[in-house]
């Protein structure tokens, strides 16, 4: 694999995982509670699934950038693009904090309410989207870095 190669699969990556996020968080999640006749169990179950199958994807995506980055440093040139990596990280170690910090309390508050239960209004979606607004801005900023490297 050549250098321009394994920076191309990284840059690609990043920016589908990048519009990935767009979509779903910034996107889809909003506009399903909108739509005419979904209640708020029927979301919480749609958003449910929605965000399970994104996290999935994501975790992929990091892995296989992670991946590319390793082979650029192992392999290719010895050093990976200075400036993408430090985006990269961010993006890798906030998804993880979203995985095994938030998302999980979110999941105990949308099974309290999904099982017909009052739920106190939760600061864990803001917590949420802050990351998600996090992770944008140093996917965006990983993506430029490995396309002008």
């Amino acid at each position: 694999m050549s250098e321009m190669q394994a920076l191309s699969i990284g840059a690609a990556v990043t920016f589908v995982w990048l519009g990935m996020v767009l979509a779903i968080s910034f996107l889809e999640a909003p506009l399903k509670f909108r739509a005419p006749g979904v209640t708020t169990k029927i979301g919480l179950g749609i958003g449910r699934l929605v965000f399970r199958a994104l996290n999935t994807a994501e975790t992929v995506l990091a892995a296989v950038l992670l991946s590319v980055l390793a082979v650029e440093t192992a392999v290719v040139s010895g050093l990976p693009p200075a400036g993408a990596v430090t985006p990269a990280a961010v993006a890798v170690v906030t998804l993880a904090v979203q995985l095994a910090v938030v998302r999980p309390r979110l999941m105990r508050r949308s099974n309290r309410i999904l099982a017909g239960r009052d739920a106190p209004r939760s600061k864990g979606h803001h917590a949420y989207i802050a990351l998600e607004i996090v992770k944008v801005v140093a996917l965006g900023s990983a993506g430029v870095m490995l396309l002008v490297s």
